[in-house]
This record gives C-alpha cells, sequence and structure tokens, in this order.
C-alpha cells in the first residue's frame, strides 16, 4: 500500500506499519501515483515539482527537472542584463532565471533560488538588482547567498494577517520606496531596517456568506479576516496608491496614506478576489482591476477599469470566453490603451483600453496565468505550471499600419555573442529555454503577398551592409562534417507571401565568399549558426529597407552594445576598421580567385598555366598559416591567412592587441602585393 502525501509512505503489512518511500525536507508535496498493473516495480509519483518514474521499485528515481513544469505566482523582472526573471514558484522555492543564456540557450546555468519563500512575489531591487525581496517578507542578497527576515511584525498578532501571497512593490515614482501589504499597508525606504504604517486594515469588517457555501453556511464564522492582495502605486504621482482585497474591497489614497477613500465597485461581492491592480501610466485618475471569483463558482471573465479616480467603473472583459478567470492585468507603459490580461488559460490583449480582447495564445501551452509584466519591449508571463514564457518585442503591437506592404519600426537590438560556451555543448536532452532571437528582430506585414522582396540594410552613410531576397536559396539543415544536421540553425527565408513575417538579421556584414562552412564547438541544439565570416556592426543607427512590388519601405533601427563590454568606442572602432579591410580584401581576393579559375581552360597548354597555378597556390585550410620560408604567397595562403586574422580580430569585443595589429599590417602588404601580381598577370592574360 502507498499513500501520497508530503512524504510518500509505503506499507508492506497491510497498514500496520509505515516507512517512507520518497520525499525531502520542507515536503515534496506528492498527489498522484500510478502503480503499473502489469510491473508493480514501475511506478509513477506525481508532484507539485513534477513527475517522476522508478522502474525498480523506488531503489532508483528519474528526476523532474527535465519538465517545465514550475507553478509560479507572480512574476517581476530586474534592471540588470541580460535581466532575470523572478517569482515564488509552488513547493521549490523562490528563483530568478536569466532571460537570455550567455551560452546560446537558457539551462540550470541561468537559474538559481533567491532565498524568499515559495509563495507569491520575488522582487528584485531597482537599483541593486543583486537585492529581491519576498515572501512574508525576507530580502535575499545574491553576493553573500544570505537570507534576512525584514517583516514589518516578526510575529503575526490579531491585527497583522497575512496569507501565502503578499504583495511586495517598489514604487514607480522613487525606487527607494517599497511597499508590502498585510490587512494594512506598510512602506520602507532603508530596504526593511524600518517601516511605517501608512494604513488602517482596509478589508472588510463583516460579510454575508456566499450562496455557494451552501448547507455549510452555518457553520460559517463571520470574523474580519481578508488582507491586502493587490497593490498598484501610481506611476504618474507618489502620493497616489491603489489596493484591492482578497475579500472584495478597493481603496484609494491621493495623500501617500494619510487618508484612504473606499472606492469598491458596487458589483464587487464578499469573497471576490481583487487579484492585480494595475495603475495606468497616462493618467492618474485610471486603474485596472482583475477580479477572480472564483470562490463564488463564478468562472466568469472580470475585469474592471475606472476613470475618474473610482467614483465609477466598468466592466470590460468583451471577447474573453466564459470559464476565463481573469488573475492578471497590465498596461503597456510606452503605448496608450493597449492592454494585456491573463487568465486561467491564456494571454489576452487590447488595443482600446479593454473595451474589445483578443487571444494572444500564439505558441504558448494552455495554462493558467497567474501574472504578467512588462520589461521594456518584453511581455513577460508567470504560468501556474508551465514556468516562465516571454513574448519578444512588442513593437509591432504598439504600432498602427496601413498599405498593402507595411514594415514596423524595430525595436532596439542588442550586439550581444550568441554563445561564449568555449567547450563540448550540452546534450540535446538536457532541458533548456530558448534564447531571444539572435539579432534584430524585423516584423512586416503583406495584405496579397508580393512577386519579389528585398530587405536592405544601410549604415548611417547609406552604404549596403546586407541584402536579403526571397529568391534567396536555402537548403533544410544535413549532416556536415562531424556535425549532425539537429545541431543547425535552419536556414531563414525572407518571405514574399500574404500574412505578417518575423525576420532576423545576425548583426553581421554579408558572409565573405569562398569560405567553407564550419560551425563552432559551442553548439546549441537546433540553433547552432554557421561561424560567422564577416565583422559585426558597430553600435550606432542603421536604416532597414524593405521593397515589395517596386515600393520601398524604411525604418530607423538602433544597435546598441552589451552593457557589459567595457572597451571604448575608440576600442570598438578600431576593431570594427581592421576587421572591415581584412574582410574587404577577402571579398575582393576571392572574387580575383574564381576570375582566374575562369581564365584557366583558355591558358591550358601556354606558358602561362604554370604561371597562374603559381598564383592560385595549393588549396589550404580555410583558416591556414601564411607560407613559410621561401614560399610565395598565392591566393589560397592569403586568403586562408586573412580569414585567420579576421577570426582573431572578432574572438571579443576588445581593442586588438598590437601583436594583432601588426598582423593586420603585414597581411595587408602581402594581399597588395599578390593583387599586383594579378594584375600583372591579366595584363599578360587579356586579348590582343
Amino acid at each position: 500500500m502507498y499513500v501520497a502525501n508530503v512524504v510518500t509512505w509505503k506499507s508492506t503489512d497491510g497498514g500496520k506499519t509505515w516507512a517512507s518511500f520518497r520525499g525531502a525536507p520542507g515536503g515534496d508535496d506528492y498527489h498522484r501515483l500510478w502503480i503499473n498493473p502489469d510491473d508493480p516495480k514501475i511506478i509513477l509519483n506525481a508532484s507539485d515539482q513534477g513527475a517522476i518514474i522508478t522502474l525498480n521499485g523506488g531503489e532508483t528515481w528519474s528526476s523532474w527537472y527535465n519538465q517545465p513544469s514550475a507553478q509560479f505566482y507572480h512574476v517581476n523582472a530586474d534592471n540588470d542584463f541580460p535581466y532575470r526573471v523572478c517569482g515564488g514558484q509552488q513547493e521549490s522555492g523562490s528563483a530568478c532565471v536569466s532571460s537570455r543564456g550567455d551560452d546560446g540557450q537558457i539551462t540550470f546555468r541561468e537559474w538559481h533560488p533567491v532565498g524568499v519563500e515559495e509563495y507569491g512575489y520575488a522582487v528584485p531591487d531597482p537599483l541593486d538588482p543583486n537585492i529581491i525581496f519576498g515572501g512574508k517578507l525576507e530580502r535575499f542578497d545574491r553576493r553573500t547567498g544570505q537570507v534576512t527576515q525584514v517583516a514589518p511584525r516578526p510575529l503575526r498578532g490579531p491585527n497583522y494577517r497575512v496569507v501565502r501571497t503578499q504583495p511586495v512593490v517598489f514604487s514607480p515614482v522613487d525606487p527607494h520606496t517599497l511597499y508590502f501589504a498585510s490587512n494594512t499597508l506598510w512602506k520602507t525606504t532603508d530596504r526593511g531596517q524600518s517601516w511605517t504604517e501608512i494604513s488602517p486594515d482596509l478589508t472588510r469588517k463583516t460579510w454575508s456568506v456566499p450562496a455557494n457555501v451552501g448547507v455549510y453556511t452555518p457553520k460559517v464564522n463571520v470574523t474580519q479576516r481578508g488582507v491586502i492582495y493587490a497593490l498598484a502605486p501610481s506611476p504618474l504621482d507618489i502620493n497616489r496608491i491603489w489596493t484591492g482585497t482578497d475579500d472584495g474591497l478597493i481603496h484609494v489614497t491621493t495623500d501617500g496614506g494619510k487618508a484612504w477613500t473606499d472606492v469598491t465597485p458596487p458589483q464587487l461581492a464578499a469573497w471576490s478576489k481583487v487579484s492585480v491592480m494595475e495603475a495606468s501610466h497616462f493618467d492618474p485618475q485610471s486603474v485596472y482591476a482583475a477580479i477572480n471569483t472564483f470562490r463564488l463558482d463564478d468562472l466568469r471573465p472580470h475585469i474592471l477599469r475606472t476613470r475618474d479616480g473610482g467614483k465609477s467603473w466598468m466592466e470590460i472583459a468583451n471577447g474573453i470566453p466564459a470559464g476565463g478567470t481573469i488573475n492578471a492585468i497590465r498596461e503597456d507603459p510606452k503605448k496608450r490603451g493597449l492592454l494585456f490580461a491573463g487568465s486561467e488559460q491564456a494571454v489576452y490583449v487590447s488595443f482600446d483600453d479593454g473595451d474589445h480582447w483578443q487571444s494572444l495564445r500564439l505558441n504558448m501551452p494552455a495554462s493558467s496565468i497567474r501574472d504578467l509584466t512588462i520589461h521594456d519591449d518584453d511581455l513577460i508571463a508567470a504560468t501556474h505550471g508551465r514556468g516562465f514564457w516571454i513574448l519578444d518585442d512588442l513593437e509591432p503591437l504598439r504600432q498602427n499600419i496601413s498599405g498593402d506592404v507595411s514594415l514596423f519600426k524595430p525595436a532596439q537590438a542588442w550586439r550581444f555573442r550568441w554563445s561564449k560556451w568555449t567547450d563540448t555543448p550540452l546534450p540535446p536532452d538536457e532541458p533548456a529555454g530558448q534564447n531571444p532571437p539572435d539579432g534584430a528582430i524585423i516584423d512586416y506585414v503583406i495584405l496579397s503577398g508580393a512577386k519579389d522582396l528585398t530587405l536592405e540594410i544601410l549604415d548611417s552613410a547609406n552604404n549596403l551592409v546586407r541584402r536579403f531576397s526571397s529568391a534567396d536559396a536555402a537548403e533544410p539543415p544535413k549532416d556536415t562534417g562531424q556535425v549532425p544536421w539537429y545541431w543547425i540553425r535552419p536556414p531563414q527565408i525572407l518571405s514574399a507571401a500574404a500574412g505578417m513575417h518575423r525576420f532576423v538579421w545576425d548583426l553581421h556584414y554579408t558572409p565573405a565568399p569562398g569560405t567553407r562552412v564550419s560551425y563552432p564547438i559551442s553548439a546549441v541544439p537546433f540553433n547552432t549558426a554557421p561561424s560567422p565570416t564577416s565583422p559585426s556592426v558597430m553600435p550606432g543607427t542603421y536604416t532597414i529597407k524593405l521593397t515589395a512590388n517596386g515600393k520601398s519601405i524604411s525604418q530607423p533601427l538602433v544597435v546598441k552594445m552589451d552593457p557589459r563590454v567595457t572597451t571604448s568606442p575608440e576600442g570598438l572602432q578600431q576593431q570594427f576598421t581592421l576587421s572591415k579591410q581584412i574582410y574587404d580584401d577577402i571579398v575582393a581576393g576571392s572574387t580575383a580567385l574564381e576570375q582566374l579559375r575562369g581564365i584557366r581552360a583558355r591558358i591550358t597548354g601556354t606558358p602561362l598555366a604554370a604561371k597562374g597555378g603559381a598564383l592560385e597556390g595549393a588549396e589550404t585550410e580555410d583558416f591556414g598559416p601564411p607560407p613559410s620560408g621561401a614560399q610565395a604567397d598565392t591566393f589560397n595562403s592569403v586568403l586562408g591567412s586573412l580569414r585567420t586574422t579576421l577570426s582573431l580580430l572578432q574572438q571579443s569585443d576588445v581593442t586588438p592587441p598590437a601583436q594583432v595589429v601588426a598582423l593586420v599590417d603585414q597581411r595587408q602588404k602581402a594581399f597588395d602585393a599578390l593583387m599586383q601580381r594579378w594584375k600583372e598577370f591579366q595584363a599578360e592574360t587579356s586579348p590582343h
């Protein structure tokens, strides 16, 4: 016999005695057991963290870390780069995870506990991403790994109530001010070393028992037991703060907590939970409230909006289907009227301040969306069962388009090295999350298709950097040397079909011709790009030009350097100038070599054949050294050494070392001499 609980227990004598079968300090909270009827040694045990399987009666178990099943309550993001996403997760403590991994994907290396309890909020200090507040209430310091209890009252009392999930919110106006809610609201400006209580008890003093309690109504003890469950300080006015309780009340203060006004909408019944509130970024009188009525057996979506400081309220859930209980509501801080809502099944978007909604689920599995947040141009969702999800680049949702062909203004792009891993990659069997797209995200819409489509990137001097065409050929990945096909990133096609499209430019110049494709050891399953053979572009402003059926549309694109790079602009410019010089030599030399090979048939059998062969030289490695001793430079040897030189220049974002600068000068002279010999040979072989 087995019993699943905090620990799973096993009895072999009909329940007379019990022994632990599976468990851990703190409790894994097992819920379900399945025993194979044909082989009872095969058992599946399901818990809050995921499912584990034994094939030998419990002697060994599989891992739950191969399942993206984290159950988050809320989500916040820090101001580091890459930014980290943080939250409390059921039965697995709290965690912060980087939104972008330095090794080409997001793995266990980017995921780490942050010391606050499993329930509710984990909120980074906006002034120091190493400090995290959460739970009820702890402060975690990433540098020391230590946790300090900083609750306003260390012990509960008759006038101090908390539940599992209590709001922890920094003021969007003053990043030194932190609010914490119990049944009253608390404020600190010294990271929890001292607190000021700035509200009375804002919960219901008495209430009518909800009808759905049914036959148990006589047993209900009507007492004041609610807490502040939602908190929304105004981004426009430091003195305006909105609160919502888990027993259906909404209050607002306009003087920093000296006086509070009950602005509860009449339709909020007792035990309607004000799950999340969002104060408008554009109007101090406006606020949005996500109302969860699950405890009232009401599964309909409920979102409330006021535009007059709470004097009147409007239901704004049109378009969200019944059964879509709402847990979260957020407003885009850059686009007025653009709202996002999280239900028990999906994320929804409204473009008209909540009057109409439509699904934004896309590729996200159906899951309980407990919270949403917006960080710069990304929308982040905390799901209760499928971990964190990030929608990269909200810019297309912020812009109005018209015409048969439209090009959205792109969000800024980061010059970020895709993978800095220098060793054997993690096996493809290891679970991992996706990094953001590798470069600049370019979105466009074609209503009725196009016969031909081109995308050009121009620098600030209007010079062409890169050109793509819908006519470009692309082959699906295949085994390449010692690289199996499933490691290789599929090639992109600039689609000219009707619809909305996303294209990613990798922030490099056109790959140099003549180089055999190779792949780095820092591979990522299904997403390993070829080793670059052209320079990264400099940080700065570029122009994206989309041409369809002879008509062109342009948008500016800002490229920024990974802010962790401390190389001076002068150093980066020197690196780029030398890299571009060598790259141009490779392009010119490859063109000349092809021309030389083109006249091979014409000079075969003449004295010029040997001279041409000596000029071409023997095949070498793509990244080979220059010739040694008395050997003469050839196109093959010089091009090989130029590719090596470019690789050295582009290895990292640093000022080139003196020895590499000297190598550039030496190889440039060798290339110039070779091109002079080529020019003379052309004169000899040209028809008279």
